[in-house]
């Protein structure tokens, strides 16, 4: 009550509180409905025969899209976060304050972090389906992905590196650490739980990814069985089955599977850096 009290003497700020508590009522119960809808007309419909080895266009197997996917996803990361950690790190730490160089990387990241993953797609298409003639391809999905979420990766890592103290460089260097030392055994392990963040953003977004992914992986329904193999993930999956237009049961039961691998993998990500920052 006095906090009520308190806005009703502040007009202004009692408007505030209104409008805020309702975005919030609204993001919420949009976001319930969405997990709502997709579960009660997913659920029903999911099968045996949709997790099959696999695909014939009688049981519409999801099983090697989803193998897909985990693979796409594991060898995207493999590339993004060692380069987009270590751009940051270049950026915040041996890059010189104020540089022009500095200013015009960071912009450059943000626009590339806004653009519509479409673009990406073409770009993907162009370079390394038709210039580079891998055609469709796990690779070229992959290399697609990549450029895709490094600027996440870069932006929140240097974020993550920004807020850790200049005391702790100091200590470190005053103890007579070098500038490497400091970074591994200092900066990093002080900023993992920023750094993860932008990864388990990046894994949103891979795993989430269809546009890009139909004119570069392509849409062959088979597990990969290299990378110079097309392969589907499991978003494009869902895409192929709802253009079709014959297996809408199917779409419902393949977004399910796919609401809860993101659900899974956020919070696997999110388990393993609490672990992290304990440690």
């Amino acid at each position: 009550m006095s906090k009520l009290k308190t806005y009703l003497k502040h007009p202004f700020s009692f408007i505030l509180l209104i409008l805020i508590g309702i975005c919030t009522f609204i993001t919420v119960a949009s976001v319930l409905f969405i997990i709502c809808y997709i579960l009660i007309n997913g659920i029903p419909n999911l099968t045996p025969s949709l997790f099959s080895l696999k695909y014939n266009s009688e049981n519409v197997s999801m099983l090697p899209s989803i193998i897909n996917t985990v693979s796409i996803t594991f060898l995207t990361l493999l590339i993004a976060v060692p380069v987009g950690i270590f751009s940051a790190v270049y950026l915040v730490e041996y890059a010189k304050k104020g540089s022009k160089f500095v200013k015009v990387i960071r912009v450059t990241t943000e626009t590339l972090a806004g653009i519509p993953s479409i673009v990406f797609g073409l770009f993907g298409f162009l370079a390394f389906v038709i210039a580079l003639s891998w055609g469709y391809s796990l690779i070229a999905g992959v290399l697609t992905l990549v450029l895709m979420v490094l600027p996440t990766i870069i932006r929140t890592t240097e974020e993550a590196l920004l807020a850790v103290p200049d005391t702790y460089r100091e200590g470190s260097f005053g103890l007579g650490a070098g500038k490497l030392r400091t970074i591994f055994k200092i900066i990093l392990p002080s900023a993992v739980p920023g750094i993860l963040s932008g990864v388990i953003l990046a894994i949103g977004r891979i795993v989430g990814e269809s546009a890009a992914l139909i004119f570069t992986a392509g849409t062959v329904a088979n597990t990969a069985t290299g990378l110079m193999s097309s392969a589907r993930t499991l978003s494009v999956h869902l895409y192929c089955l709802l253009t079709e237009g014959l297996y809408t049961k199917e779409a419902y039961a393949t977004a399910v599977v796919l609401l809860l691998l993101v659900v899974g993998i956020n919070a696997l990500s999110n388990f393993v850096a609490k672990k992290i920052a304990k440690v």
